[in-house]
Parts: structure tokens; sequence; C-alpha cells
């Protein structure tokens, strides 16, 4: 079976070298605290998402397909979709950008943008 390994490394060389991502977010209040080091667990752990719950999904995906239901307006995911978008929705993936007074984690769009 194929494996995924995230790009860390060239993730982490655009946010902290070329970007000095962490010297701007100092600038900005709400992301003051917002070190390298949060970055890098952040995007270490969407990798081992990616390569632990959606990569093995690739190859059902692709057998399988979605299907729609003219009938019922229903559309059928393949085996497995459903199971790993309510572990993204769980693990907080889909709030990282979103303000803490409504349940995010209130991390820079940078951050969000890297994950996703």
């Amino acid at each position: 079976m194929p494996q995924y390994t995230p790009p860390l490394r060239d993730m982490q060389f655009v946010m902290h070298e070329v970007l000095d991502a962490t010297t701007l977010l100092k600038e900005l209040p709400p992301y003051a605290e917002v070190d390298a080091d949060l970055i890098n667990q952040v995007c270490e752990e969407a990798g081992k998402f990616c390569s632990e719950v959606l990569q093995p999904l690739n190859a059902s995906g692709d057998a399988e397909g979605c299907h729609y239901d003219a009938a019922t307006h229903t559309v059928t995911t393949p085996k497995g979709f459903k199971a790993a978008w309510d572990q993204f929705v769980q693990a907080g993936w889909t709030s990282l950008t979103a303000d803490a007074e409504f349940g995010g984690q209130g991390l820079p769009h940078l951050v969000g943008s890297a994950v996703h």
C-alpha cells in the first residue's frame, strides 16, 4: 500500500525561514503566543492524521467513488469517509482558525492553510 509522508521540512522552511512567521505573528496581539514549536506541532499532528487516517482511504475512494441517488437526493461516500470526517471534526481540525470565543483554536490562517 502506498504511504504518505507529509512534507514537514518544506512547510517549516517556508513558514520559519522564508516568511519568518513567528516574528510577524508577535506583532499581532491575537497570535503573539504562537511560536515555532506550536506551528510545528500542529503541522506534525495534521501530517499524522493524513498518513494514518486519510491516505489509507485513497484507494477505496478511487475504486468506490461517491454515488448520488436522484430519488432520495442523497450522496453516499466510500466506506470509511464518514468516519474519517467525524475524526477530523472531533480532533478540531475544522476550527483551527476560528476565534476561541466561538469554540475555535484561534490559530493564524497561515497555520490553517498549511494544514488544509
